[in-house]
């Protein structure tokens, strides 16, 4: 247990951490390295264990606009836009 020293008070370091299966906030000991909270640990035990380890996600790039794609005109930055309809 991780413990601090002030005088001659002894305490328990603490820190909020959020469950990465539910969600929830709870306590742990600081430095702990748990993830889930008590109430998951269970049923994420019983997950199955993934086949491959997850890859670095990428976006799809997207090779040219839309107002490319159709041969729309660019609006100039120096035109004054309205909005259509609504509150802006």
């Amino acid at each position: 247990m991780s413990r601090t020293h002030q005088g001659n008070k002894c305490g328990v370091g603490v820190e909020l951490k959020y469950c990465e299966h539910c969600g929830g906030i709870w306590v742990r000991e600081r430095g702990a390295g748990e993830v889930y909270c008590e109430k998951c640990q269970p049923k994420v035990a019983e997950l199955p264990v993934p086949k491959k380890k997850p890859g670095r996600i990428m976006l799809p790039e997207q090779k040219c606009s839309v107002s490319q794609r159709y041969g729309v005109a660019a609006v100039e930055e120096t035109e004054d836009l309205e909005a259509v309809g609504g509150v802006a």
